[in-house]
């Protein structure tokens, strides 16, 4: 993991579209004498994580980014290359959040899938349970991650240093909460939520479930099942992962009278976009009406039903640049 080797190829993925950022570029200067330099104190155990650089973005949502310095982004790079691809293995099938192969748009034609067989091809009442974790990233149990992970690892040094990692940064208080902007932090809430999902699967018997990130749904023809795994799933969270879910975003409704679901609201024969969603995509167009960015949006849009709405962004595109874009 802190070979030179390995944080030359973390180096390489690192650098992909940021060359021109200062901080990178300094970096870059003298890019062997800070590997080296790094490589020795990451050997000698001597490195230390530096503090975070802190903005807010909204995506839709107000969300507070912490930055690491460019050295311990090459670091948290290092770790993830050799960690991402073992921990994936344990990962169960239907966990979609930041993972190769998988993402949002496999995560909705999954439900779709799951929906067909709840309801036998819509000839029966599919009921759909959804949740959400509150502020999940900030409540992540820096103990209970360190359980987890030494479930799996056994090398010391390698723990000491995740260990350093995850302490380097705290939101709620010191011990709890992960950085939004580490590229660590998405593993880590992956092998932290791997122990719920494995609960729901093989404890719970859930076989109709999907998580993505934070939120979760699960399928099935029985109301009366949902309401009797929400108290045990809440449980399960608080007792073994101190989880709360969002007391506002709990809901068990039919599929047939919408379910919104990352960006989309799904129907039984139909998926359309989201009121929210579609308001930002034609404000970000009206914004930035670029080719790249009108072929981008209209490749999202493929994913569900939305032709009205493509041949107004057609028509729009028509207007600017004189010809049909497809």
């Amino acid at each position: 993991m802190v070979s030179v080797e390995n944080l030359l190829h973390a180096w390489t993925e690192f650098v992909r579209g940021k060359r021109m950022k200062p901080d990178v570029a300094t970096f870059s200067l003298r890019l062997m004498d800070n590997i080296f330099a790094l490589h020795a104190d990451l050997i000698n155990h001597t490195y230390r994580h530096g503090g975070y650089q802190a903005f807010n973005i909204s995506d839709p949502k107000p969300r507070n980014i912490h930055k690491a310095s460019v050295r311990d982004r090459l670091v948290h790079h290092a770790i993830y290359r050799i960690l991402y691809p073992f921990f994936d293995t344990t990962f169960i099938a239907d966990s979609f959040s930041c993972r190769n192969g998988k993402g949002t748009h496999r995560a909705l034609d999954r439900f779709r899938a799951f929906a067909y067989q709840v309801s036998k091809n819509h000839t029966q009442t599919c009921w759909v349970l959804k949740c959400d974790i509150k502020k999940f990233f900030a409540h992540i149990d820096h103990g209970i991650l360190l359980q987890v992970l030494t479930q799996y690892i056994s090398n010391e040094q390698m723990i000491s240093l995740l260990q350093e990692i995850i302490g380097s940064f705290h939101a709620v208080r010191p011990g709890m909460g992960l950085p939004l902007g580490n590229l660590t932090s998405q593993l880590f809430v992956n092998i932290y939520m791997n122990e719920f999902d494995q609960y729901m699967k093989h404890r719970l018997k859930t076989r109709y479930y999907i998580r993505y990130a934070d939120d979760f749904v699960i399928l099935s023809h029985d109301c009366t099942r949902l309401f009797h795994l929400l108290p045990q799933l809440s449980v399960f969270l608080q007792n073994q992962l101190h989880l709360d879910l969002h007391p506002d975003k709990v809901s068990i409704n039919t599929l047939a009278s919408g379910i919104d679901l990352l960006g989309w609201v799904h129907f039984p024969d139909h998926r359309v976009l989201r009121t929210m969603t579609k308001r930002r995509m034609m404000k970000r167009i009206a914004e930035n009406s670029s080719a790249e960015t009108i072929q981008s949006y209209l490749g999202f849009l493929r994913h569900g039903n939305t032709e009205k709405l493509k041949w107004k962004i057609e028509g729009e595109t028509k207007k600017q640049f004189g010809a049909e874009v497809r």
